[in-house]
């Protein structure tokens, strides 16, 4: 890039030193001036420098304002999707190739328009005789519209193109859907929870991770919000993307034409809809989009229930080594907490906050929110079952059932 950028600088400046050159002729040129320099001819030589020099400071900044848009091109063409890559190129393509057609024609009009007595109107005969190049110029404009039309007409097409350059797609069964290789949709809030990437990196997650272009816009608004804890999550997702984009097979904004966006539909409604065209499955830990795409027939893999389904298995009567860290709710008791977040109430522990001790386990209930352990100090006696059903009660609402020895 710095080659380019210093060989692209050299063009310019001296294609901005030319034209000043140029202009300082035509304004020495000019009768009254002429006139005034014919006593003065250093000044006449100063007048070319100048316009020569200002030549250069035009070409400086044209070759700044280049290179900042030729960046903003470079970045947006490595974030393009394959699809709209292709298209571009053979749209351009299209474009290059019409205009070298109808430069012969152009040219021809042009000689005609020159040659007096032609059958050209007046009109074109007067562009034929302005005295600067027609033909560059013309053929440069209209270079630019064939190129404009062609981009356009290519992207609109850009899925048979793309089948057309890879013939192995065109041997798919068209009710197959595009997302063959058990593609997985990965909504905003799977993403700032962070845990999806090492779900991936272990493998356990098959095909291709896929990220629609309206979840990316949603979690770069989020991560440009006002509100601190806001935009550092949207932040946190956009890191997390990153990482994965490098490290798997990370997919984004290849897909969303398969849905027509409408003003004001929610990202979920869209999810749904795309992962139905897609036939993928939506990634997610929200609860109320697991219930809403399950209703409309679309497979759904929860990462909270992932979680869930890993805790590991509590039996009455193990022993467990927790550290004491609070209170609990009934007099004399502490609460601890495993490495998975799950709570443990031990009986008579207040004394022993802070300090790390063996707890039997006596029952364990599942409740919405995960489970909870009630357990006594393994070195105590727990005769009385009254206040264990009392402890569950406390806790949960619900009446603890008398263990049996």
């Amino acid at each position: 890039m710095s080659v380019v950028r210093a060989v692209l600088g050299l063009v310019l400046c001296m294609a901005g030193a030319l034209l000043g050159y140029q202009a300082g002729i035509y304004y020495t040129n000019i009768d009254s001036v002429r006139e005034m320099l014919n006593h003065l001819p250093v000044w006449r030589i100063a007048n070319l420098i100048g316009f020569s020099l200002l030549g250069v400071l035009l070409g400086v900044w044209a070759h700044q304002s280049i290179m900042r848009q030729l960046t903003i091109w470079v970045e947006n063409l490595k974030k393009m999707p394959p699809d709209d890559k292709i298209a571009l190129f053979v749209g351009a393509l299209l474009g290059v190739f019409f205009t070298f057609l109808i430069s012969p024609l152009v040219q021809s009009l042009l000689m005609q328009a020159r040659t007096p007595g032609g059958p050209l109107q007046p009109a074109v005969i007067l562009v034929g005789r302005l005295p600067i190049p027609v033909a560059p110029i013309l053929l440069f404009v209209l270079g630019i519209v064939f190129v404009f039309f062609g981009i356009q007409g290519m992207v609109s097409m850009k899925s048979e193109l793309r089948r057309m350059f890879t013939p192995q797609l065109a041997a798919l069964p068209v009710d197959a859907g595009p997302c063959m290789d058990h593609c997985k949709i990965l909504d905003t809030n799977v993403i700032i929870d962070g845990r999806i990437a090492d779900v991936c990196r272990t493998g356990f997650l098959e095909g291709t991770i896929y990220v629609p272009g309206f979840v990316l816009d949603e979690l770069q608004h989020i991560a440009d919000s006002s509100v601190n804890l806001k935009r550092a999550r949207g932040r946190r997702g956009l890191d997390i993307l990153n990482q994965m984009q490098k490290e798997l097979s990370l997919v984004v904004r290849n897909m969303d034409h398969l849905v027509q966006r409408e003003h004001g539909e929610p990202v979920d409604s869209r999810l749904v809809s795309l992962a139905r065209e897609m036939n993928a499955a939506i990634v997610t830990n929200d609860f109320n989009l697991n219930k809403v795409a399950e209703l409309q027939g679309v497979r759904v893999l929860n990462v909270n229930e992932l979680a869930n389904s890993m805790k590991p298995v509590v039996l009455p009567g193990e022993d467990l080594s927790v550290t004491i860290i609070r209170e609990g709710k009934e007099p004399n008791q502490g609460i601890a907490y495993l490495d998975d977040g799950t709570m443990v109430v031990v009986e008579n522990a207040k004394k022993h906050i802070g300090e790390t001790v063996l707890a039997t386990v006596g029952s364990v209930l599942q409740t919405v929110a995960g489970k909870m352990i009630f357990g006594h100090l393994r070195d105590e006696h727990d005769s009385e079952d009254d206040m264990m059903g009392r402890n569950v009660h406390s806790y949960t609402g619900q009446r603890g059932r008398r263990r049996t020895h």
